[in-house]
Formats: C-alpha cells, structure tokens, sequence
C-alpha cells in the first residue's frame, strides 16, 4: 500500500475527510501517516507508583494488552539528559513505536533566542534534542532535522548559541533553517478561532514530528509546554496573542506530533519565555513523555504549582479532544534513575 504524506493528509483534512510544587516532588509511534494514531490515549485505571521503581511496562503477546500496558505518561528523574530520554522513551513503548523505518523525522526544540545558552532554561536542553536525534536513527529513521523559528534574533546565530545545533550535527541530524518560501498558507479545519496560518514546509512534510519544548514561564500563556511550542511552525506569531489560548490549541488541532518530550532539567520559573536570570532557574534533571500533548502539558503544569485547568490553552485543548486533561485517570509511570 502506498504510504500517504503527512501534507497528503493535512489538505485531505483541509477538506472535511476525515515554593513551587517540588514540596510535593513525586517519588520518584504513532507515525504521521496514512491512518494517524489517535491523540487521546484509552482510558486506563491510574496506577500507583513505587518510590524509586524502575524499567518499563510489561510486553503481553496481545497487541490490546500491549496497547493497554503502555503509560500515558512517563516521567524520568534524577539523571543526565541522556540516560532520562532514553529511559522515558523505552517505558512508554521505545522510539520504533513512534518512528518506523525510513521515515523522514523532523524534531522541533524551542530556540527561540539567539542571545541565551541553554543554562537560562529559554531553549531546549541539547543533549535531550541530540538523543532523540540518535535514538530516531536506532529506529531506522531515514533522515532526521531539527527545526525552529527564532523571534529573537536569527536562526543561525540561535541554533548556535543554545548548543543545539552543535550536539545535532555530532549526532547525525541537519539543521535546517525557517526560509520565508518554506511557509505554506494552510487551512486549520478544526479551529475555532484560528482558521488559516502559514506553516512550515516540512513540518506539512515530515513523516513523523517530535514535539521537544522546554518547560518554563512565559508573560501571555503562563507556561510554554508543548502546545505552546507548536507556535514555532507558523510564520506570523502576532496573530496567535489574540484569543492566545484558545488559537494554540486551534494549532494543535492541525499539527499532531506523534511523540512529546518535555525537558524540565532545567525549568524557568519566572522572566519567561527569554529570561536571563539564573536565579529563576530551578534544575528538576526530569523529562515528560507521551503521545497525548494534553496529558504532557497538564502533567508538566504541576512542576509550577499548577493545574491543568490554570492554563487556557489546556482547557481549550480538552474541550477540542485533542488529549486529555485528568490526571487522575490516566496511567502514570514515573521512573527514579539516580
């Protein structure tokens, strides 16, 4: 059967077809394709977590049990950047679950200065960007780039100071760089608010999209997670700071990622998104991961001291079924591995 591209299927959906909460610090793939996986997880009974447990969920020979077995969430703590993406990662299915072979992957981080190193926790942790690069290619991944659109001076300059494009390139990945003629208008079917937005090329393209945000404080929305990173694929950003909520959820109504990774090594807990000082920066050495960019964000909500229901964009975002916002239903594994 011949494979249909992910901007196959966006123009077919175009047309209708288809202090802080560390008081209560807890101990311790769905390709983009043909036939996308569905955002919101099946329903699974909330699981206790074991302080200091390890390793990952158990393999029964039935694809609906393995299905079911496979947390909602993963949360890893207590290591380098390295050894947490690979343990969420291998606890929430191994990356061949979200990158089949030869597929073109394409990561989005958050690099959205030029003039901060990734210490001031404004833009993504490079070495948890470089291993999910690494870990596509294990998978079988054909090609893998990372992309961002800086609104703070220019990409080149932003991809070098954060460190990102540096640990990219030594782990086999390509930058690649927000050319005005790379934005495609495109209709957003789904979206309450927002109806159209120019999107980058090969975010329409790439077989497979991993979400990479980092967490941290932002004036307008409160918190950049991972809905909010998605604001870094469409060229014009002032159009998204009216009605700001509910259009990012709009956004991820269209531009499904197939995996979500929240770096919180290192949070920014206020002066957000640029930052600049170290003071708010707290190191968590924790990353998130799931499939459902609701459930990712609501959980990450809780390292600030918050709910789900504090940040607008996750409220509209449940309310348009893109994922799901209650904790307390969901399976949650959470892994020590220090």
């Amino acid at each position: 059967m011949s494979r249909l591209s992910r901007r196959d299927f966006l123009k077919l959906g175009s047309l209708g077809l288809g202090g802080l909460a560390l008081a209560r610090f807890l101990a311790a793939c769905g390709k983009v394709g043909s036939t996308p996986a569905s955002p919101v997880p099946p329903q699974a009974s909330p699981t206790t977590v074991v302080p200091g447990s390890t390793g990952t969920a158990s393999t029964p020979a039935s694809p609906t049990d393995i299905s079911a077995s496979i947390p909602d969430i993963v949360v890893a703590r207590g290591g380098e950047p390295e050894a947490l993406v690979r343990s969420a990662l291998a606890a929430i299915g191994g990356m061949e679950r979200f990158v089949p072979p030869g597929a073109n992957v394409l990561v989005k981080p958050n690099i959205c200065v030029s003039y901060r190193s990734y210490e001031y926790a404004a833009t993504t942790n490079p070495w948890v960007v470089a291993t999910l690069v690494r870990m596509c290619f294990e998978a079988g991944a054909a090609g893998v780039s990372v992309f961002d659109f800086p609104f703070g001076g220019s990409a080149e300059d932003a991809y070098l100071t954060s460190g990102i494009q540096e640990q990219v390139e030594a782990a086999g990945g390509t930058m690649i760089y927000p050319r005005t003629f790379k934005y495609v208008p495109t209709d957003i079917p789904n979206g309450v608010d927002l109806k159209k937005a120019s999107i980058f090329d090969e975010v329409l393209n790439a077989d497979v999209l991993i979400n990479v945000p980092v967490a941290k404080h932002h004036s307008s929305a409160r918190l950049t997670l991972a809905m909010k990173n998605l604001m870094g694929v469409i060229q014009d950003r002032s159009a998204m700071h009216v009605n700001l909520g509910q259009r990012i959820a709009d956004l991820a109504s269209l531009v499904r990622p197939a995996l979500n990774v929240i770096d919180a090594v290192r949070i920014m807990t206020a002066g957000g998104p640029t930052g600049g000082n170290l003071q708010d920066v707290l190191k968590l050495d924790t990353v998130i991961a799931s499939r459902d960019i609701v459930a990712a964000d609501s959980f990450a909500s809780t390292l600030f001291g918050m709910q789900p229901d504090d940040l607008a964009y996750i409220r509209a975002g449940t309310a348009l079924g893109l994922g799901r916002s209650d904790l307390q239903n969901l399976l949650v594994k959470e892994i020590s591995i220090s």
